[in-house]
């Protein structure tokens, strides 16, 4: 960077943080895109492709921070992000219902992908707390943990894909629910794949480096108020940097590709538990699940119980419910709220 930003004003902290967010915004979005282009061509199905291409690449600013601030040694700021992105994005699949006007969006995205996506996701966020409670093992400075969840990754994508060729069961029909269809594999964009590929480094490159630098302001802001690194990356960061995932699953519902919305939303917060594997991968100085504090404890409990109601909301086949929504995305709503409260207090 071309000067400290813990030397500056809030006010020029304030405005740079405000303009990398834009910047994620933009370029996140556009990534997202650009990902449901290439995947329409590979033939994967809504949930997948959400998963893989839509997730991954519009958590990527998340990532960056996570690991860039854990390897300068601010644990707080890194666990709190990757933690409090996933609460953030939970929240938006929540007010994405708000926009899904035919009625529930879990009862028409419910599908036994989606249902087996939730259920990886909450396996894997048991690892951070058994870490954290567990012996501090190490293997070479890394934590098993966070070897285990970049196994279980890959292998619990297999797993997805496996489930949608070859489904053991399937939800009961109704008017309401939307098929989970493959996409047409044909070539129906005039862009090569080649030049697909590269617009998505490129967006890639630009989402990457401002999540870095949001992740330096977000230590400014630390450095020049009383705000903990904690709520600072809790809150502030997580929200911010998660903000392409909430436009691209708001797109996806108002285009009617619910599947794709709650693949991207639930793909994205599996991706980002790795952001604790690779932050791990990167603190210098142990296990980073040691340097948890109650209040990590607290919201990893949280979005472990958020993503719980989500997937009975998706078992329970609700059409209608509170305001037009589902009673999982308003309790969902709730809880959130009340963390809030709770965790700036």
């Amino acid at each position: 960077m071309p000067f400290d930003l813990g030397q500056q004003s809030l006010g020029v902290i304030v405005a740079t943080f405000t303009v990398c967010t834009l910047i994620i915004i933009f370029a996140g979005t556009r990534l997202a895109s650009i990902a449901v282009k290439l995947a329409e061509r590979t033939g994967m199905g809504q949930i997948i492709a959400g998963a893989l291409f839509v997730g991954m690449s519009t958590s990527l600013p998340g990532s960056v921070l996570s690991v860039t601030t854990a390897w300068q040694g601010h644990t707080d700021l890194a666990i709190g992000n990757a933690l409090g992105g996933i609460a953030a994005q939970t929240t938006f699949l929540a007010i994405a219902d708000l926009f899904y006007r035919k009625g529930n969006l879990e009862h028409a995205a419910a599908s036994a992908t989606g249902l087996a996506q939730t259920t990886l996701l909450l396996s894997m966020l048991s690892l951070p707390l058994l870490a954290y409670a567990g012996p501090d093992w190490m293997i070479f400075h890394i934590h098993p943990a966070s070897i285990l969840l970049l196994v279980i990754y890959p292998l619990g994508l297999n797993l997805l894909s496996a489930i949608r060729d070859e489904p053991m069961w399937l939800p009961k029909k109704t008017d309401l629910t939307e098929e989970d269809a493959k996409h047409d594999s044909a070539d129906t964009h005039p862009e090569t794949t080649a030049r697909l590929w590269g617009e998505f480094l490129a967006f890639a490159l630009v989402t990457a480096v401002a999540g870095h630098i949001i992740g330096q302001a977000g230590l400014a802001i630390v450095a020049v108020t009383d705000i903990s690194e904690t709520a600072v990356g809790t809150f502030l960061t997580a929200i911010s940097t998660s903000f392409p995932e909430f436009v691209s699953a708001i797109a996806a519902v108002r285009m009617g590709a619910v599947n794709l919305a709650v693949g991207d939303i639930i793909g994205g917060n599996a991706f980002d538990v790795l952001f604790l594997a690779a932050s791990d991968i990167a603190y210098r100085e142990g296990s980073i699940y040691a340097a948890f504090s109650q209040q990590h404890v607290f919201t990893i409990a949280l979005v472990i119980l958020m993503s719980g109601v989500l997937l009975l909301g998706m078992l329970n086949r609700e059409r209608r419910g509170i305001a037009n929504i589902g009673w999982e995305s308003f309790v969902v709503l709730a809880l959130y709220g009340a963390s809030a409260f709770y965790l700036a207090s």
